[in-house]
């Protein structure tokens, strides 16, 4: 199936404890269905030291299913769903549902 989300897309939080926040995809997992989220879904993690990094508690992005995102509309910025749409010079383009503009392309 084609990716719906994709790596640099700007999406919207749906559920869980960051709903409502916006933020840039990072990195997309399509074999779990999950993605990183730029400042989204914030976790600590204990890292012991090492010659290269600095031990401690760091905060970084934990991932969020796929299922709980939906890409920002262009316009809007708010959610929306997204289909695909293949124009004249038979190019394959992702469409914005709600307002109906083309996301790559």
């Amino acid at each position: 199936m084609a990716a719906k989300i994709k790596k640099g897309d700007k999406v919207v939080v749906l559920a869980g404890r960051d709903k409502g926040r916006t933020g840039e995809v990072i990195q997309v997992m399509p074999t779990e269905g999950r993605a990183l989220v730029r400042g989204v879904n914030i976790v600590k993690r204990h890292q012991r030291q090492s010659q290269t990094s600095e031990g401690g508690i760091i905060s970084k992005e934990g991932p969020i299913h796929l299922s709980n995102l939906a890409y920002a509309d262009p316009k809007t910025g708010k959610p929306t769903r997204v289909g695909f749409k293949i124009l004249a010079d038979g190019t394959k383009v992702r469409v914005a549902k709600k307002s109906g503009e083309t996301i790559d392309g």
